[in-house]
């Protein structure tokens, strides 16, 4: 058996970058409609740091895929299907978070540090991560 080429180990990486600033919007925008009942581009621009012309390019990529609707002068709304990546994407920051702190982690670097980890956990370093709480607690 032959090993697989180098670069296909980075290959995962690659595409978890590509995917991570998508869901980084989804779980901003669904906490800007918990925290404020809209989500403006204005506040994502604010919370990220970056340009309205930024926020405009990403907003066009959610609505692309089918994640986000958006009207002028309305706000950003998520749809179903964004609001399930949402979702899993905020129970993946709470379950990655909840790691650090159980292994020591000091609150702020573990809030830190789970806003880049979260988007490169595998479904089982998900699930790893789950039975190791789980045995933490009991």
């Amino acid at each position: 058996m032959t090993a697989p080429p180098r670069y296909a180990r980075f290959e995962r990486t690659r595409l978890d970058h590509q995917q991570e600033l998508v869901e980084d919007y989804v779980e901003e925008i669904a906490q800007l409609h918990r925290d404020h009942g809209e989500a403006r581009a204005s506040d994502l621009a604010e919370r990220f740091g970056v340009s309205a012309a930024a926020v405009s390019k990403v907003i066009t990529r959610l609505k692309r895929d089918g994640l986000a609707e958006a009207r002028p002068y309305r706000g950003v709304f998520l749809t179903d299907q964004g609001r399930d990546l949402a979702a899993k994407v905020e129970a993946r920051h709470q379950l990655v978070l909840s790691t650090l702190l159980a292994l020591g982690v000091p609150a702020d670097v573990a809030e830190a540090d789970s806003e880049g980890i979260e988007h490169h956990c595998s479904d089982a370093t998900v699930e790893a991560m789950k039975r190791f709480l789980e045995t933490t607690r009991s």
